[in-house]
């Protein structure tokens, strides 16, 4: 079984949940009665290069996300492409999506969406509502992590909000995490 993680430095919760993939574990372990239950997540082109109709040299939508082993009330989703050792870029952050196992591909880019699914969505690091696929500069090769993390109650974080304010929203209600899908795009 599992504990909600008390955690009150957002970037401590996130460096403990971006190190699940390199440990392939069933739980990340944060101590004595503090561990996060790890979720399954794929896409189509996990580990291979983005199809062009998700990036912004074609139709620029979200791609669809399968969820395995929810056991949370809730789901959110960030994508980044960590450009640097200590530098990412957000793509994508929705929250306050009622457990499923799909994420349908093509969310509409709006702070609060009731189709095809209830949920709120922040501005990424690029200064847009919802997604914003792939485009780096021509001629480089970027990484895009997808990450869900499995939330024992909605958060209480606006629409339109940052990533930092997700992060501060999540913190200590984290209760499963969803490893990381890796994407490639090159222009």
């Amino acid at each position: 079984m599992f504990t909600a993680v008390d955690l009150h430095e957002s970037n401590f919760f996130f460096l403990i949940a971006n190190l699940y993939d390199a440990r392939r574990t069933s739980h990340i372990y944060l101590g004595k009665g503090k561990s996060v239950e790890n979720l399954i997540i794929s896409i189509d082109f996990d580990k291979q290069m983005f199809p062009t109709r998700y990036t912004c040299d074609g139709e620029n939508i979200s791609p669809e996300i399968r969820i395995e082993r929810i056991h949370s009330e809730f789901l959110a989703i960030t994508i980044e492409d960590w450009i640097g050792p200590s530098e990412k870029i957000c793509h994508w952050l929705i929250w306050n999506i009622k457990a499923r196992d799909t994420i349908p591909e093509n969310i509409p880019a709006d702070p609060v969406i009731t189709l095809p699914f209830d949920a709120v969505q922040g501005k990424n690091d690029l200064g847009k509502i919802g997604y914003t696929g792939p485009c780096p500069p021509k001629g480089e090769v970027h990484s895009y992590y997808f990450n869900v993390y499995g939330l024992d109650a909605k958060l209480d974080a606006r629409p339109g909000a940052s990533r930092e304010d997700l992060e501060k929203a999540m913190a200590g209600h984290m209760v499963q995490y969803g490893g990381q899908s890796i994407a490639t795009y090159q222009r």
